[in-house]
């Protein structure tokens, strides 16, 4: 069992730098850590995939929509069965499906952009036009300023990639590697992967459909994009819709179930190992309650908890940079050495 992340080194590393107790930040970290997995890595998930499995209508019940309650109680027994009761398989399979999701997903999102490819200069300047003209009010949300614009940015960019949030390293320090800079290095893949490049892709989907102008919002808005820029049939089976509602599900699930153990180590950071158990059942309940919860409500905890979690994490990195730096340099210096 293997302990890491920020809590760690804002206590060690911190206080090696400084020659002071740096605990009481490592706390509000870990705090932090703990209410974000309830929040970033459960409440939104489960709320997002609610949202998006809510738009599939089943023909064979006469139109029925699934309800949101209904995902809920899904989602919390389907994670709670694998961070409770301990059946790994279903985690297995997960992570072997995953990975063809999310290559699904890519090749659907580069469909609707490749039957739309006229219109992406357009998509870029619009996306422009919008950050610094205030139009994004249309897209998102009322009175759109670009301030506004900018903290809406950063905080759905922090939500999607976690740079800077503390969490990613948590899953990091389990790595096993030689040299730490290397692992860091990977992780910088992250946030190019999942904003510059996924995100991207999901924003010139909806733009050149036209969906960011029907009034909704999060995942509903994405499967709406999808449903019409790949207007395919399979029986009663839309195929775009299919790709976002199935994609959310894998996606959601084990996000739950990575950010669960993002918790533990909180948990076991600040009240020891007797303490898992309880939080995972609670853990559980969260992800009911953030399928049933209203949206606004559900991201405005988010971008709270990410707060509590973010700003000790960043302190700590910038006291710290000087001693990455000269890591970093000795890595590289050490790495580009001919190899006898």
């Amino acid at each position: 069992s293997v302990s890491g992340g920020p809590m760690y080194f804002i206590e060690q590393g911190c206080r090696h730098v400084l020659g002071i107790a740096t605990k009481p930040m490592a706390v509000l970290c870990a705090v932090g850590g703990i209410l974000c997995s309830l929040g970033t890595g459960n409440m939104a998930q489960a709320n997002s995939m609610a949202d998006a499995v809510n738009q599939i209508n089943i023909p064979l019940f006469g139109g029925f929509h699934i309800p949101h309650f209904a995902v809920g109680l899904f989602l919390a027994l389907l994670v709670w069965l694998v961070i409770v009761g301990g059946i790994q398989r279903i985690g297995t399979v997960a992570a072997k499906l995953v990975p063809l999701m999310a290559g699904a997903y890519v090749v659907a999102a580069l469909a609707v952009i490749a039957l739309n490819y006229q219109t992406i200069p357009h998509m870029f300047r619009l996306i422009f036009q919008g950050a610094f003209t205030g139009t994004g009010a249309t897209g998102g949300f009322i009175g759109s300023t670009f301030i506004l614009t900018m903290r809406y940015g950063i905080a759905r960019g922090l939500f999607s990639n976690e740079a800077g949030q503390g969490s990613a390293p948590i899953a990091h320090a389990a790595a096993k590697t030689e040299f730490p800079v290397r692992e860091g290095l990977v992780a910088l893949l992250e946030p190019l992967v999942d904003t510059l490049i996924i995100c991207t892709m999901t924003a010139l989907v909806i733009l050149s459909t036209g969906s960011w102008t029907s009034g909704q919002m999060g995942a509903a808005m994405t499967y709406q994009a999808f449903e019409t820029g790949l207007d395919v049939q399979f029986g009663a089976i839309q195929l775009g819709g299919a790709v976002v509602s199935f994609g959310l599900l894998l996606f959601a699930f084990s996000t739950a179930v990575t950010w669960s153990y993002y918790g533990d180590r909180c948990v076991v950071y600040l009240l020891g190992r007797r303490w898992v158990t309880p939080y995972r059942y609670l853990y559980c309940v969260f992800l009911f309650i953030g399928a049933v919860w209203a949206k606004e409500l559900v991201w405005k905890f988010v971008d709270a908890a990410i707060t509590i979690m973010a700003v000790p994490n960043l302190i700590a990195l910038i006291i710290l940079a000087p001693a990455v730096s000269r890591m970093t340099t000795k890595y590289f210096e050490m790495d580009h050495k001919p190899m006898r």
